[in-house]
């Protein structure tokens, strides 16, 4: 009696390899400024749930479609409602969005890249209120970034501009030097108005909506080599 052969080993699948000829791979930036929800917090359910329920209140019913991601509160409210009612929805929202932060989770990937980047060289862009970004940063632990620039610092919110040049100004470098990690298509579009590089992170829109240099699933994918004159970004296989 002979013994059967043994059964064939199935191939080990080949670690995807990152593609390296993107060229802003190879660039030094001076600043990296990051958008908060959806690039470093995962707090979509707790957006979706306060604006559920500032819109049930409101009587708007099934004719709200959610909210638009990336874009101030403000600004979307003023769409929903007539102009009157604005400051007193925004005060509404507001207490909603403060007192939801059941589930709000740092995204992977997010914490050790912050923490990798000097700190004269790192900034939090948001169209949050001061007040909910540090609710959100506290409730999901992300380490402690000192240049943080709201709503309520800047003239106008995304797409606008005026986020990113406010940063910029901040840690005192050159917009152009600056590269922006955003989630969403108006934060890109911001981002582009001030003349940065721009990393998209996929989650919250699709690849394909997401206009930038670079397009990532997670910041898990990303890691920074830090230089005398800036830092660089190298992309890590799956």
């Amino acid at each position: 009696m002979t013994n059967a052969p043994n059964a064939p080993t199935a191939p080990t699948a080949p670690r995807e390899s990152p593609d390296t000829s993107n060229t802003l791979l190879g660039r030094v930036f001076e600043a990296v400024l990051f958008d908060m929800d959806g690039t470093l917090v995962d707090s979509t359910n707790a957006v979706n749930r306060s604006w559920r329920r500032w819109a049930d209140e409101a009587g708007l019913g099934e004719s709200f479609q959610g909210a638009r991601h990336g874009v101030p509160a403000r600004q979307m409210l003023a769409t929903l409602v007539p102009a009157d009612q604005v400051d007193q929805a925004v005060v509404r929202l507001t207490e909603l969005e403060l007192a939801d932060t059941g589930d709000i989770a740092i995204l992977p990937g997010a914490g050790e890249l912050l923490a990798s980047i000097p700190e004269h060289r790192r900034a939090i862009v948001t169209s949050a209120t001061r007040a909910l970004c540090l609710v959100r940063l506290t409730a999901a632990g992300v380490p402690t970034v000192a240049t943080v620039v709201t709503i309520e610092e800047t003239s106008r919110g995304k797409p606008f501009p005026e986020p990113f040049l406010a940063a910029a100004a901040r840690l005192g470098v050159d917009p152009a030097r600056c590269l922006v990690v955003e989630d969403a298509p108006a934060g890109l579009e911001a981002a582009r108005a001030a003349g940065c590089a721009t990393i998209g992170v996929e989650g919250t829109h699709a690849a394909a909506d997401l206009v930038a240099d670079l397009v990532v699933p997670g910041l898990d994918r990303l890691r920074i080599l830090v230089q005398d004159d800036g830092v660089r970004f190298e992309l890590l296989p799956a």
